[in-house]
């Protein structure tokens, strides 16, 4: 089932015009990629708030009418409110339908009231909850299941050991070094154990500096 949100061009950019927008209860967005230039678009804060509560939203290939012209984008950031958690701005990202995509996908841990370890007491650990995937489009999922109903005290499961729909790749394990990217998902492990490591980590993460990551190639937004 296709997802529909509708769009019009808008010619005014800046802060000041992003805020004159949600004032009339629009919320500006921007849409990019694909080759093509980008495009300052405005969205109705309701209808965008409707869509957003349903969970596959996220991890849909949506129609974007934009005016009489419809293209399909995914949802490649947004932002809320702090306070109202409502969304401020959105950026949506042009799609080929025949060219593989990079984006996010949750983990849907499932299984958990049949381990056995977990019944007796045993913690579960989850290290990642999202990973990116690679596919096509039409391949993309909402999510990503991992069964945790067999896993024993103090086994793991890794980015390998993850059953991946068809078509769809893990970014991380397409670097050539499988090894040294296949990180552990989730494990089973005794309270203790998993109280030692919380410490270890704390401790370590003392004196860091401040860490800025890379993103995608797009253009300056006019959110705040």
């Amino acid at each position: 089932m296709s997802i529909t949100i509708n769009a019009i061009m808008r010619k005014d950019q800046g802060k000041g015009a992003s805020r004159r927008l949600r004032h009339q209860e629009q919320v500006p967005a921007i849409v990019y990629g694909a080759g093509k230039e980008p495009s300052a678009i405005t969205l109705n804060v309701h209808e965008i708030g409707h869509l957003l509560e349903n969970e596959e939203a996220y991890t849909s290939v949506l129609d974007l009418a934009i005016d009489t012209k419809v293209e399909p984008v995914i949802i490649k950031d947004l932002q809320r409110h702090p306070a109202k958690n409502l969304v401020t701005h959105v950026d949506f990202l042009r799609v080929d339908m025949k060219k593989e995509i990079a984006t996010s996908i949750p983990l849907h841990f499932m299984g958990e009231e049949d381990n056995e370890a977990m019944r007796l007491g045993a913690i579960l650990n989850q290290f990642v909850t999202a990973i990116e995937v690679s596919c096509l489009p039409a391949n993309l999922p909402h999510t990503i299941e991992v069964d945790i109903s067999n896993l024993a005290m103090d086994e793991h499961i890794s980015l390998t050991g993850l059953v991946m729909p068809k078509g769809v790749t893990i970014t991380a394990l397409t670097h050539g070094d499988i090894e040294a990217h296949d990180q552990s998902v989730v494990a089973v492990q005794e309270p203790r154990l998993m109280a030692e490591k919380e410490v270890v980590d704390s401790e370590g993460e003392e004196g860091a500096g401040d860490k800025v990551e890379g993103g995608d190639d797009k253009p300056e937004g006019d959110s705040e």
